[in-house]
């Protein structure tokens, strides 16, 4: 049965349904609602997703959950130092009962994709997605084609100090929108995972909750929140600020500000409010920003993150009076 699609003037249904997706990845992922939340955050904006921490924290399982509660085409892609672009892509094929090529697609073909351990890759075959993180399209043989909407990639990454592992360029880099963090298990949080991987793994018990077409509608409404010019503003000048900022040799482009925007009606859609507040502004900074941040050569030797760059930049952030109030349409 499918299911009605609500809109950005049924305050109470959305942030409902959103909540139910989050309730039910929580039954695989123990104890991190709030990276789930900004999953889905990223997920509501059609932004591309970088999971980045060390193996065996959940990272695939988690992009597993998402897909299984939303009723979607789902792809993989395991990456190997040895794959080749058309592996991820895909390739034409000779038929020779007609004389023609036919295109076989690729993983990318998908609503959801899982790009796993995607820096294990060479340089050459993570550039095959660039055009799809962009355009939503890939070029094969010089024929384009338009990947399925919505189109959204997940990818998972290795520490870099690992083996075998590749730097992903900034290029790229910026076109993820967010990068989150799982982090090890709290001791009872672990102990709760055990007792539920005893019987039949939960993942199996995940029924979908939306459509591929309710995302893309919930994608259209989260674009129409309200974004007052003060919010506008205090986004800008912190973008600014990191452009100039000495212990920095790459700041925020113009797509991590918009990206950065996008994440803020996100979160004040998922709250149940039509208009952003700056609330929204600070709590999707660290992970829409921090890895698009390239630190000089000195604050990497002091041992200074980008994070902490993040937080010092919200620090100087001058809140507009009207801003401050909520001003709403």
């Amino acid at each position: 049965m499918k299911l009605s699609t609500p809109s950005i003037q049924d305050q109470d249904f959305a942030p409902e349904l959103l909540e139910r997706v989050i309730a039910r990845v929580g039954t695989v992922i123990v104890g991190k609602e709030a990276q789930i939340r900004l999953a889905l955050m990223s997920m509501l904006c059609g932004g591309h997703i970088l999971l980045e921490d060390m193996p065996g924290v959940g990272k695939t399982m988690l992009v597993r959950a998402l897909a299984a509660c939303l009723g979607a085409s789902f792809g993989r892609i395991q990456f190997t130092y040895d794959l080749m672009p058309a592996d991820v892509t895909g390739t034409s094929v000779y038929r020779q009962q007609s004389g023609t090529f036919e295109f076989r697609p690729g993983p990318m073909m998908s609503n959801l994709v899982l790009a796993d351990e995607l820096n294990r890759a060479s340089p050459r075959t993570q550039s095959a997605l660039l055009e799809a993180m962009e355009e939503r399209r890939i070029t094969v043989d010089g024929m384009t084609y338009p990947l399925p909407r919505p189109f959204l990639l997940l990818a998972t990454q290795n520490p870099l100090q690992f083996e075998g592992t590749y730097r992903l360029p900034e290029a790229q880099l910026d076109r993820f929108l967010m990068r989150i963090q799982l982090g090890y298990p709290e001791p009872e949080q672990e102990m709760e995972l055990l007792s539920r991987m005893q019987g039949v793994h939960p993942l199996e018990r995940i029924k979908p909750v939306m459509l591929a077409e309710e995302m893309e509608s919930l994608q259209r409404e989260v674009k129409g929140v309200f974004v007052d010019d003060s919010i506008k503003l205090m986004l800008v000048q912190t973008a600014d600020a990191s452009r100039h900022h000495s212990k920095l040799q790459l700041g925020i482009s113009p797509r991590g500000t918009l990206a950065w925007m996008l994440a803020s009606q996100a979160a004040a859609y998922m709250a149940g409010r039509s208009y952003v507040i700056p609330d929204d502004v600070k709590h999707t900074a660290v992970p829409v920003l921090a890895h698009r941040l390239l630190l000089s050569h000195e604050a990497m030797l002091a041992g200074v993150q980008s994070e902490d760059i993040v937080q010092e930049l919200l620090t100087r952030l001058v809140v507009p009076h009207a801003a401050r109030k909520g001003v709403r349409p």
